[in-house]
């Protein structure tokens, strides 16, 4: 008598496990891996919205900046303005002395029969127009402009007779002496 052994169906078993215990093990090994992608895929998800997060701010404080430069350009600006008007405000007072001081020489040296009909001022130049009695009263009231401390040499550039009048036009520049400067100066 003989006693058959049969392994075939054991190990047809353990085969069936192996395999069993494969296809579950690549269950979970394919369970990790999608897991693992999946948390991947989350955390640079996360990773991006954070730095989008961050250049959204950058951006925001960037147009903060704009604005504030925008704002210090334009305070600036009028600042450059105020300046501009401080300085034409502190040159006005500064010549309202002289002009004055103008005034009292050009009437201090005033020639009888000799009148002023039109003054304009250039800078430190006057062009006046006037009228006098004879050519002798304008070569009058030239050396009196002259003479005086306040006017330079006047140079006259026309005159016309009408009506028994000589009619002048002439110009000098006027200078300040200087003690009169250091009084205007700020």
């Amino acid at each position: 008598m003989t006693i058959e052994i049969n392994l075939l169906p054991w190990r047809e078993e353990q085969r069936q496990r192996r395999s069993k215990r494969f296809y579950v093990a690549l269950a979970l090994s394919a369970m990790v891996g999608l897991g693992g992608g999946y948390a991947m895929t989350w955390y640079y998800d996360q990773q991006l919205l954070a730095q989008q997060e961050r250049h959204q701010l950058i951006r925001g404080r960037i147009a903060e900046l704009d604005r504030d430069i925008r704002a210090v350009s334009q305070y600036e600006a009028q600042i450059e303005t105020l300046k501009r008007r401080i300085e034409v405000f502190q040159r006005l007072q500064a010549e309202r002395p002289q002009t004055v001081h103008v005034f009292n020489a050009l009437a201090a040296s005033l020639e009888d029969g000799v009148y002023y009909a039109n003054l304009a001022r250039q800078g430190d130049r006057l062009r006046l127009s006037g009228l006098a009695e004879d050519n002798r009263r304008v070569s009058d009231q030239l050396r009196a402009l002259e003479a005086s401390p306040v006017f330079d040499v006047p140079v006259l550039s026309e005159v016309e007779s009408s009506n028994g009048q000589r009619r002048f036009d002439l110009s000098v520049d006027q200078h300040m002496p200087d003690a009169e400067k250091k009084e205007v100066a700020p």
